[in-house]
């Protein structure tokens, strides 16, 4: 009985997704104002639209955002050829269907279906025309959106989130964009497209639920930081995201030295390199690691302070209490106390 109960639930879950989907397809398939006069004959972008001025090359927030918002959504213009142009805001866009061709400071990123790509304030971005059924939508952000949200919500400190937020925020060192090939991983995909419903639709609380979901959606992308692409330009980049997934999934028996080794590497120049990407050196990231795992196993389980040590990467259990006191001012036991 409880299968059959526990299979009706699944089939009424896929079918409301499918309904929910299909609804949303169809508000994203309208031929908007623009695209019909882009259809009508019109071969150039509606500047008044995007741009503030006659030869600005920079598409202003203040056109694309409402005043006060600082989040909102609009289809992806199709049928014409955006040239090269910056965003004076962060811009991110989901491939609902099809597919969309991106220069991205002159590399070619083809988008397809799931797929998401962030750009920061300083990339350089044309866009090739889209066909009818290639359906994207693009998200304008305002930098102070990403302070609010990450404040509210992470309540334990991440490296990775940290970098990824970074590269969406202040970088301009040749890799102004994050490319996730999400387009399989089902959490992100029920995320956007909860996102885009809750912008096209006046909700009540629309604010807050933006916030959460779009901090949810960070989540479940660092949790998938595999999937992450960034500009072959920018190898140091590349090395310092490498580092921090590897701590990531490896924490307990991760080395600097088996890091260098494995990408045929001296360690003095991989750790210039995270430092100066990251801020941090590769100990402290991996201590920082380490003990998030060790605060959470004693705020959630009854595992005993040696197996949590262990777990984390301790062996020498007066050492970990060194740190743990050092770093939080009690010992694990008053920690795990003092969290009940």
């Amino acid at each position: 009985m409880t299968d059959i109960k526990q299979k009706t639930v699944l089939s009424c879950k896929c079918n409301y997704n499918e309904i929910m989907r299909k609804e949303l397809l169809e508000k994203l398939s309208r031929i908007t104002p623009e695209e019909k006069e882009i259809l009508a004959g019109n071969t150039s972008v509606n500047r008044a639209l995007y741009y503030s001025g006659d030869r600005s090359s920079e598409i202003d927030a203040a056109r694309v955002l409402e005043n006060g918002k600082r989040i909102d959504l609009r289809p992806h213009t199709r049928f014409i050829h955006f040239p090269k142009h910056t965003h004076n805001y962060i811009e991110f866009i989901y491939m609902v269907q099809g597919s969309t061709t991106h220069i991205i400071d002159d590399e070619t990123i083809i988008l397809n279906e799931g797929d998401l790509l962030f750009l920061n304030q300083h990339a350089v971005q044309e866009i090739y025309p889209a066909k009818e059924k290639d359906i994207a939508v693009n998200f304008m952000i305002l930098p102070s959106f990403f302070d609010d949200t990450f404040e509210a919500v992470y309540a334990e400190n991440s490296a990775l989130k940290d970098f990824i937020v970074s590269c969406l925020t202040s970088r301009n060192d040749g890799s102004n964009y994050l490319y996730f090939k999400a387009g399989n991983i089902i959490p992100v995909q029920n995320l956007l497209e909860n996102l885009v419903w809750n912008l096209l639709e006046d909700e009540p609380n629309k604010r807050s639920i933006n916030q959460l979901t779009m901090s949810l959606l960070f989540l479940s992308l660092v949790n998938h930081a595999d999937r992450i692409v960034i500009s072959e330009k920018s190898f140091d980049q590349n090395l310092a995201l490498e580092a921090l997934r590897y701590i990531n999934e490896n924490y307990a028996e991760a080395s600097l030295k088996e890091f260098a080794y494995d990408r045929r590497m001296d360690v003095y120049t991989v750790s210039r390199i995270i430092k100066n990407e990251t801020g941090s050196t590769f100990k402290n990231l991996l201590e920082e690691k380490r003990m998030n795992e060790a605060c959470f196993l004693l705020k959630n389980t009854p595992l005993n302070i040696e197996d949590i040590a262990l777990h984390a990467g301790y062996e020498n259990l007066s050492f970990f209490y060194r740190l743990f006191q050092r770093k939080y001012g009690m010992t694990p036991r008053d920690y795990r106390i003092s969290n009940r």
